[in-house]
């Protein structure tokens, strides 16, 4: 894979795929991560080239332009970052007037998949709209990692048709991953959370051949615990996934991987941030109750369990983290992982939004990924699209 020092920016106009999906309410930016990740890639580049046109997305706009996933905010903050003027283009043609205004310019072009072409399923259609794109530069720099999982126009297509490398970004998120799935350092443990374990039976699958402790926690721990059989009230549970959860759970015993399932939990009469909170065994869940958060009880043993590991991937938030009184499973993790002697990896997405919202600074861990669901998909075995672009020569 060819990285910025391959090439000489010197005057040239660069294409920069950038992940800037961040979370907005009411308009404001509430987390910057992955603003802040893609600087040392565009501050390089600015040095030397002639313009940079930022492609980025945000979010799933179902059709053409909607003002509530317009990249504008994205702009604005990236400006006051860059101490420059970072404008929003509509289209493709306003951007390439205004990357030619002025030498060092970093244009913004508007969210890449209000173009329907970009996601387009047809390949003729997305190769035509990769055309239009490539109009834009010279060289590509492909550095937006959370979408490197996607077969998108910017993403698969346009590299393919121009001189293309990876940014700073893509090289350290490929470089920490290969670590995690080739030649970790051991004890190896890994920590899943989140709402639904379809979104992870793949990876748990790919890494029961690899970790020495697999810790399950967020609602798909309820769809374990419903595989062993416990009364789990409202919870969250994907009923068709139990009998290929148990199989985990059988492999994980014949592999001698150390499973940690909660043995209890924070529970609510429903899905709100003032719903009344108490703790009960796993044995005993009310019928009419709804899980939200590990318990006390499983959230020390998660921490004391993962404390000797040598490395530690931590994909997915143990409770309702966004809410304070499920928050305690999540932070203690957190706090866990931020002592750990050995590499701890935040696996991006909700994760590092939940640190960051619970006082946790990005330098007390060892990385922290832009990419939840790339990061998710390269464990899991799988190609990923726009990595394998980048690597071709």
């Amino acid at each position: 894979m060819q990285t910025l020092e391959s090439f000489d920016f010197t005057d040239k106009r660069v294409i920069l795929r950038c992940d800037l999906n961040v979370p907005i309410k009411n308009g404001q930016i509430t987390d910057p991560g992955r603003i802040v990740a893609s600087l040392p890639t565009i501050e390089i580049i600015r040095e030397k080239c002639r313009s940079i046109v930022i492609l980025a997305h945000l979010g799933r706009p179902k059709e053409g332009f909607a003002p509530e996933f317009s990249l504008t905010p994205v702009a604005n903050r990236l400006g006051e970052l860059l101490k420059d003027v970072v404008s929003c283009a509509s289209d493709i043609a306003e951007a390439k007037q205004l990357a030619d205004a002025r030498p060092g310019t970093v244009v913004l072009l508007e969210n890449i998949r209000f173009f329907s072409a970009e996601t387009s399923k047809d390949d003729r259609e997305r190769a035509i709209f990769a055309r239009e794109l490539a109009t834009l530069g010279d060289i590509y720099v492909g550095d937006g990692f959370g979408a490197v999982h996607r077969k998108h126009a910017s993403v698969f297509d346009l590299p393919q048709l121009m001189p293309h490398c990876a940014g700073r970004l893509i090289y350290a998120e490929m470089r920490i991953l290969n670590t995690l799935a080739t030649d970790p350092d051991r004890p190896y443990g890994v920590i899943l959370g989140g709402a639904k374990v379809s979104d992870k039976i793949g990876v748990i699958s790919n890494l029961l051949d690899r970790v020495d402790i697999l810790a399950i926690g967020g609602g798909m721990a309820f769809t374990f615990l419903a595989a062993l059989d416990k009364e789990i009230g409202k919870s969250l549970v994907d009923r068709e996934l139990i009998p290929q959860v148990r199989e985990l759970i059988s492999r994980a015993k014949e592999r001698g991987v150390t499973l940690l399932l909660p043995e209890d939990v924070v529970i609510a009469p429903a899905f709100a941030a003032d719903s009344p909170a108490s703790t009960v065994s796993v044995d005993s869940i009310p019928s009419d109750q709804i899980g939200l958060d590990i318990g006390p009880v499983s959230a020390t043993r998660y921490a004391k369990a993962l404390e000797n590991c040598r490395t530690v991937f931590w994909n997915g938030p143990m409770g309702v983290s966004e809410f304070p009184a499920f928050a305690n499973g999540t932070r203690v993790i957190a706090q866990s992982l931020a002592q750990l002697p050995g590499l701890s990896v935040i696996g991006g997405g909700d994760s590092a939004a939940a640190i960051r919202l619970l006082g946790f600074d990005d330098e007390q861990f060892g990385y922290i990924s832009t990419g939840g669901g790339a990061s998710l998909e390269f464990l899991e075995g799988k190609e990923l699209p726009g990595i394998k672009v980048l690597e071709s020569s």
